[in-house]
């Protein structure tokens, strides 16, 4: 059975697929079988006669074993909108019951699962739920993925302390640098080590090569030694 992590961000667009491919490739050099799940898409495009999401073909890609499709991206949705409007005007009902399904099939055929949710942490995935939902109910270690701009140090440690409220295990945090403008980068950096209990697993440069690169073996390797039943 797969050991799960569940990476959340502190804001859409913060580069969490970034972080996950990352992930996904570092755990796979380090010769273990990995997967990555994205459980709701949208902005997905027409390939064929499928839709297909390019967050889940950079998992693909980063991955070592092969998936089918409706396991590791259940829904897929093309308008590029929060997932729950995206559902409500597909007129499809996401349905947690068969997210767990999923992800325990893909837990079955790897070491490790890394899944991806959309948005940030309470990101509503139906009338009902939120990504907090989501996580809660997969009961994964979390991975924090901080957007390193301005108003950083507000949303991490909102999102650290609502991830925490759940009772939920916080593997620890990756400080992605997506505003390479970004003032006082260190001192921010250095804030946010005071105040997160969790081991900081990486610093992501701004790069157009992010998504083909491998997060860094001490990381990899404290995970699974924390994580491992």
């Amino acid at each position: 059975m797969a050991i799960r992590f569940f990476i959340t961000g502190t804001d859409t667009d913060i580069g969490k697929t970034v972080a996950s491919s990352q992930l996904i490739r570092g755990f796979s050099n380090c010769g273990h079988k990995t997967l990555g799940m994205k459980p709701i898409a949208s902005g997905c495009m027409l390939s064929g006669d499928i839709l297909v999401n390019s967050d889940v073909e950079s998992h693909r890609l980063a991955s070592n074993v092969e998936a089918d499709i409706e396991l590791i991206n259940p829904y897929r949705f093309a308008p590029a909108v929060s997932p729950h409007l995206a559902a409500r005007d597909a007129n499809v009902e996401i349905s947690l019951p068969h997210l767990l399904e999923c992800a325990q099939q893909l837990s079955q055929m790897a070491d490790v699962l890394v899944i991806e949710g959309a948005g940030g942490w309470y990101a509503p995935i139906s009338e009902q739920y939120t990504i907090a939902d989501l996580a809660t109910e997969l009961a994964a270690p979390v991975i924090v993925v901080v957007g390193m701009r301005l108003g950083c140090l507000n949303h991490a440690q909102l999102t650290i302390d609502a991830i925490s409220q759940r009772g939920l295990v916080i593997a620890g945090w990756i400080a992605n640098r997506v505003d390479p403008a970004f003032k006082r980068y260190e001192d921010n950096l250095a804030y946010l080590k005071q105040r997160i209990a969790a081991p900081l697993l990486a610093e992501l440069e701004y790069d157009d090569n992010a998504l083909n690169m491998a997060l860094n073996t001490s990381s990899i390797e404290l995970l699974i030694t924390n994580h491992a039943s």
